[in-house]
């Protein structure tokens, strides 16, 4: 009896371990996840300053004005349409780069070059993107007008039809290179056996390309796509060094809003109402990327 007891309680406890060690994780993530979301809720719910945070009940108060009024909304859409073709250029970008140091073999000094953005702090990178789309001896105008494609300077963070784009490509330059580290990653974590038998068919390099890189690689290059859309969508530092917003509101994205709200007109209620919100467009973003990642990884395990 003691001995069939000792087995039971030792089966159980084999059961157990795994859920064990993941309570310190458990415990860490419903600190610094559960706790913060629960309070931005409250602060929704009420009418929250900076000095005065939970003052009153306000019940729903804070979110009407985002349904009156649609320039939210177009903000929301703003983010998703700076966010999603960003992050696909720069995962093209990031494969073809990946797989040229790849071809490369010995492009030690690439990857130190490559990597030089990266390593640069963003307000650094919204600085010097600055300096150089500026209409006054930016070295992007001079370097048109010099070679006469341009008859006078153009201000691109000035025109509501460029400035987007202007804060992609800073975006862009700037985390491209995680891109393409983990697409290096990615490659070198492929199977040499299936080249080596790919080879000996007498496949071609655009056919093995096609038909078996770019399978193997699809579960990482949708996880990294996934990666950079969650980043893109909360950019703030870009937008606040180059464009502060303009002009109007066409570079306005999501978090500029929030940081507006609650740390330019102090309403944190509605700061808080719109970090739900926002948070509610992030998941119905991510959502399709996680089942696409889903179908890729069933078709490929």
């Amino acid at each position: 009896m003691p001995s069939s007891w000792h087995a039971t309680w030792k089966a159980r406890s084999q059961r157990m371990a795994p859920h064990a060690m993941l309570t310190p994780a458990a415990l860490g993530l419903a600190l610094v996840c559960v706790v913060p979301g629960l309070y931005t809720l409250a602060l929704a719910l009420t009418r929250s300053t900076l000095g005065q945070p939970l003052a009153a009940w306000a019940g729903w108060r804070n979110f009407a004005p985002l349904l009156q009024n649609t320039d939210f909304a177009f903000t929301l859409l703003r983010t998703v349409l700076y966010a999603l073709p960003a992050c696909l250029l720069q995962l093209v970008l990031g494969l073809l780069i990946a797989l040229l140091l790849q071809a490369l073999r010995q492009g030690r000094w690439a990857y130190s070059l490559i990597l030089l953005p990266l390593m640069t702090p963003p307000v650094l990178v919204g600085v010097a993107w600055k300096l150089l789309l500026a209409p006054a001896g930016g070295l992007l105008n001079g370097s048109l007008l010099r070679l006469g494609w341009l008859d006078e300077p153009v201000s691109l963070l000035g025109s509501a039809t460029w400035a987007l784009p202007a804060v992609m490509l800073a975006d862009s330059w700037q985390w491209l290179p995680f891109v393409v580290v983990l697409c290096v990653a990615a490659l070198q974590a492929l199977p040499a056996d299936v080249y080596e038998a790919a080879a000996l068919d007498g496949a071609s390099p655009a056919r093995i390309f096609l038909k078996i890189t770019l399978p193997l690689l699809a579960p990482a290059l949708v996880g990294i796509f996934l990666l950079r859309v969650v980043m893109s969508l909360k950019t703030f530092d870009l937008v606040y060094i180059l464009t502060a917003g303009g002009p109007g509101r066409a570079t306005t994205l999501a978090s500029y809003e929030v940081w507006k709200s609650g740390l330019q007109n102090f309403d944190i209620g509605l700061a808080a109402a719109q970090t739900l919100v926002f948070c509610l467009l992030v998941a119905w973003v991510t959502w399709p990327i996680l089942r696409t990642l889903a179908w890729v990884e069933r078709r490929t395990g």
